[in-house]
């Protein structure tokens, strides 16, 4: 009976924290390199990429490009309202293009209604 009361208690303490989203990954940015304003949505939903299920991408200059570093279940549930695979975001990030890849090392998603 201690062990199932005790359970309880921790989870009430514990799950609220696993089921924070930040809207950073990766830290901070690098301050030598370039950070860049883009659009970020569903590749496959909103941007127009073929692909097998929902990933997360980024529009550069009217192209889009999938994105490594960065999941797109990393700030929320992609099929809520402002999600991924509903609305068309602004992202600050950093990295580099590599084939048809956007290579992230830094990743942080504005809030909802920002715009370029």
């Amino acid at each position: 009976m201690k062990s199932c009361i005790c359970l309880l208690i921790s989870s009430l303490f514990l799950l609220p924290l696993l089921a924070q989203h930040t809207n950073s990954i990766m830290g901070k940015p690098d301050p030598s390199k370039k950070t860049m304003l883009v659009e970020t949505a569903c590749g496959e939903c909103q941007l127009g990429l073929h692909g097998k299920s929902c990933d997360l991408a980024i529009r550069i200059n009217g192209k889009a490009y999938f994105v490594d570093g960065a999941h797109i279940d990393s700030f929320g549930d992609a099929h809520a309202k402002d999600g991924f695979c509903e609305a068309v975001r602004t992202a600050e990030v950093q990295g580099q293009i590599t084939g048809n890849r956007f290579k992230a090392t830094y990743f942080k998603l504005m809030p909802s209604g920002s715009k370029k």
